[in-house]
């Protein structure tokens, strides 16, 4: 069997040794990097950010983030690039290579490439002596003093070290462009994220069926109308305001009340004080209204007029919870 002392003492080596290499790089970041985010800022072209190897995957995301933030991004493998891909540079793209020595064969191939056009290179590397160091306009230094690796052979610290400061140039470019998360709900639409920002009561409720019953309406058919409508309420109403609600809770409390039920109406047994929420509300503002009552299900109002039901479900289903 495993000694578990023993893997969670490597593993918080690793996350120590990954924090302090992080730490280190802000004392790295030099005049060089706010005029990279400048010149990325006020390009007309996009970021094409390439890499060789590890470098190549984590040049995969940092194009994901720039994207996902405001600014128009593409992956250009170096290998690639030297056997085809270089079309991909357009006039007015800056581009970003990262590698951690900085001396592969294949940036040494593609660098000259670049730097034959009119596009702005800039070199991320971990060596500040390399060839790409060198050649590039500008540079950002991504050194680690040693890999998480025992054997300081596998990319770990480093490529941590190149995902931090992507994230950086992100951050910093989403701050000047006055990014909100607006924009963002416009970038994610499909997702858990884009929902939260985007997705109102309105869209919930509109989709679900509106269980409603009278005020004066026998229990025999609340029950009914919350069995048919599968929401596990129902609004009870009076000349078609919403005076009261009646949930299955309610229903198990009256049967355990009460031994013959007949004669019994809604407003017998319903909560006169029901939740609410407007439909322009999000969703998101409706989760946490459920969360902070310890309920599963509001009545969403427009102004006073009875719109539907948001469930628990619903938001769940929707990814939000």
């Amino acid at each position: 069997m495993s000694d578990t002392t023993a893997i969670l003492n490597i593993a918080k080596k690793t996350i120590e040794t990954e924090a302090e290499a992080i730490h280190h790089l802000g004392s790295l970041l030099t005049e060089e990097f706010a005029q990279t985010v400048d010149l990325i800022y006020q390009s007309k072209g996009r970021v094409v950010i390439s890499g060789i190897g590890k470098s190549a995957l984590i040049a995969s995301k940092i194009v994901a983030t720039l994207n996902s933030t405001g600014t128009p991004s593409i992956f250009m493998h170096a290998a690639d690039a030297i056997h085809g891909d270089l079309g991909t540079i357009q006039d007015d793209d800056v581009v970003i290579c990262i590698s951690k020595s900085g001396n592969t064969p294949e940036i040494k191939m593609l660098v000259p490439l670049i730097k034959s056009g009119n596009n702005k290179l800039i070199g991320m590397t971990g060596n500040m002596d390399s060839f790409l160091a060198n050649h590039a306009d500008f540079r950002l230094n991504t050194f680690v003093e040693k890999e998480a690796c025992p054997n300081n052979l596998a990319p770990t610290t480093s490529t941590t070290a190149q995902l931090v400061i992507g994230d950086a140039l992100a951050i910093c470019l989403l701050e000047l462009r006055g990014f909100s998360s607006k924009d963002f709900a416009k970038y994610h639409p499909g997702g858990a994220l884009g929902k939260r920002l985007y997705l109102r009561v309105s869209d919930i409720a509109n989709n679900n069926m509106k269980p409603a019953v009278n005020v004066d309406s026998d229990v025999r058919k609340v029950i009914v109308e919350i069995s048919e409508k599968m929401l596990g309420v129902t609004a009870v109403l009076e000349n078609g305001k919403v005076v009261g609600i009646v949930t299955d809770g309610d229903i198990r409390r009256m049967l355990n009340k009460f031994d013959n039920i007949t004669g019994l109406t809604a407003k017998d047994i319903m909560t006169a004080t029901p939740k609410t929420i407007e439909t322009d509300v999000l969703a998101i503002n409706a989760l946490e209204l459920m969360q902070e009552k310890g309920i599963s299900q509001l009545l969403a109002m427009s102004g006073e007029n009875y719109m539907g039901v948001v469930h628990l479900h619903n938001l769940i289903n929707e990814g939000i919870l």
